[in-house]
């Protein structure tokens, strides 16, 4: 009789306990922003959020039809165990980014799986590892050239690759973004400061890293799937939930990395440490061998280069790619962006003008701007992770919560842009041609988690559009499929649906 109470009460701790847990995941924090209500425990909104997105076609849409229902530009989700808060809009966005309590990053998971089961790299640390390892790597492409006029010659040397293979294309319909023309050159002069070497746009070697970026990018979206939420689903179904194909991408990129990183420690020696970040980031190692704090290792080292391949080559070249596209949705801006530059370019000898004298070029530094505002190619930035309890307008953020960052809505808030959904390069100019409204154009961050790479990205979309545009005038395909489309196809980049595109030489002189 004993046993069988002391087992009923047993039991009925079991419940009550489990009815207490359930309880708090499906209870909102105290003065936490509003949102869907959690009505799955342990699932929270995920589907729901995957709905939203599937049918008004991007998650940062599903993020704008949320804050329009809860009359809120911050507002709360429960994805899996995680708090999440999403913040909209310019000024709420540029908070995010100024304030320190917002500089972490998440831990879970998903983000080690993404970094082969550790927090290593840069874009997915935080805190004393991250701020000693982003201010190093930082100070080593300055020494070997980022920023300086070293950089500026690889890019130039890549606009005249790419000018000769349009000057080849006999005025056939090409995509620009379609064949890697622009990705190789981008991912080019990342190389060379990463590895000091270059490689052949028909090298294997490149076609391999290209399908190994596209595969990864079709593998990951911002909310972290499956597997942040639910990441013991990866022993029900680990194929559905592609844990199976982030493991197999991840060897494959560090047998990538490491064939570089092998060749470096046989040749390496302290003269070559200011040849190419492998040899700066080797060095470094080698004089803290021993420290048992040193986060310099082979791993560590294998995870940064991924994180500047990543964070760096598919916005930029995707940029350009929707600027030329554009031009041609736009032949009144192109004939106009022509007319600037043949007057720069006379006035110079012939030379085109770099991105140092973008001043002369005012009106395209204006289109250039308008494109990456309107096409937000980065809709949702983060994740951020809260380093302590906070509070965010009206609201209480507890630490440890994620945080989502909708930039596409900072980039196309109407408080801040007039008829943002227009392209209109104007609104970046004032009377006397000057580029105004700089301040509130935050596409690649503020604060000390500005993205690493915004100079080189600047630098090369400015100098390949002026290249192309000194040469070419952009035309729209005779055949119907060709056109292009101002509605992008979603993802965690957004890009451009297929398209093709004539680039017929001038009549005028040539530049050089």
């Amino acid at each position: 009789m004993e046993c069988g109470i002391f087992f009923l009460s047993i039991v009925l701790f079991l419940i009550f306990e489990i009815i207490f847990v359930l309880f708090n995941k499906l209870r909102r924090p105290k003065d936490f922003p509003p949102g869907p209500r959690w009505f799955i425990p342990f699932i929270g909104n995920a589907r729901y959020l995957r709905k939203l997105a599937r049918q008004h076609g991007g998650q940062h849409k599903a993020f704008n039809v949320l804050a329009k229902e809860f009359n809120s530009p911050i507002f709360s989700l429960k994805l899996g165990s995680e708090y999440v808060v999403v913040v909209m809009t310019y000024p709420f966005v540029k908070e995010i980014y100024s304030r320190e309590e917002f500089e972490g990053r998440p831990d879970n998971f998903f983000l080690r799986l993404r970094t082969m089961g550790t927090r290593l790299g840069i874009t997915c640390t935080d805190e004393k590892f991250w701020s000693e390892q982003r201010s190093f790597v930082v100070r080593q492409l300055r020494n070997i050239g980022y920023g300086k006029s070293i950089m500026q010659e690889r890019i130039n040397d890549e606009m005249n690759e790419i000018l000769d293979i349009l000057r080849n294309s006999n005025e056939k319909p090409v995509w620009p973004g379609g064949s890697n023309l622009l990705a190789t050159s981008v991912i080019n002069i990342l190389w060379t400061f990463t590895t000091g070497t270059k490689i052949d746009r028909n090298d294997e070697r490149l076609v391999k890293f290209f399908d190994l970026l596209q595969r990864r990018s079709k593998a990951f979206d911002m909310s972290g799937g499956w597997l942040t939420q639910m990441p013991w689903l990866r022993f029900i179904a680990p194929e559905a939930t592609g844990y199976n194909l982030i493991n197999d991408l991840n060897s494959k990129f560090y047998a990538f990395f490491m064939e570089f990183v092998d060749e470096h420690l046989r040749k390496y020696s302290d003269e070559k440490s200011n040849d190419d970040l492998i040899y700066a980031f080797l060095k470094e190692m080698k004089e803290r061998e021993g420290q048992a704090d040193s986060t310099f290792t082979i791993k560590q080292l294998i995870m940064v280069i991924l994180d500047i391949f990543i964070g760096g080559s598919q916005t930029t070249s995707t940029a350009i790619d929707l600027a030329l596209m554009t031009m041609v949705i736009y032949p009144e801006i192109q004939r106009k962006c022509h007319e600037e530059l043949e007057r720069v370019v006379d006035a110079a000898d012939g030379e085109l003008p770099s991105y140092s004298d973008r001043k002369k070029t005012p009106y395209i530094d204006a289109v250039i701007l308008e494109v990456i505002r309107l096409y937000s190619i980065a809709p949702i930035t983060g994740p951020r992770r809260t380093l302590k309890d906070c509070k965010l307008d009206n609201y209480i953020i507890p630490k440890n919560t994620t945080i989502l960052i909708g930039l596409e809505s900072a980039l196309n808030d109407e408080t801040i842009w007039k008829d943002p959904k227009t392209f209109n390069p104007e609104r970046f100019l004032d009377s006397n041609m000057n580029v105004i409204n700089t301040d509130s154009f935050i596409p690649f961050g503020t604060g000390r988690r500005r993205c690493l790479g915004d100079q080189l990205a600047k630098e090369c979309i400015y100098k390949f559009f002026v290249g192309i545009l000194s040469e070419f005038t952009l035309h729209m395909s005779d055949k119907e499929e060709d056109a292009p489309s101002m509605d992008l196809l979603p993802g965690i980049l957004l890009s451009p649906k297929p398209y093709k595109i004539v680039f017929r030489k001038k009549n005028s002189k040539k530049f050089v």
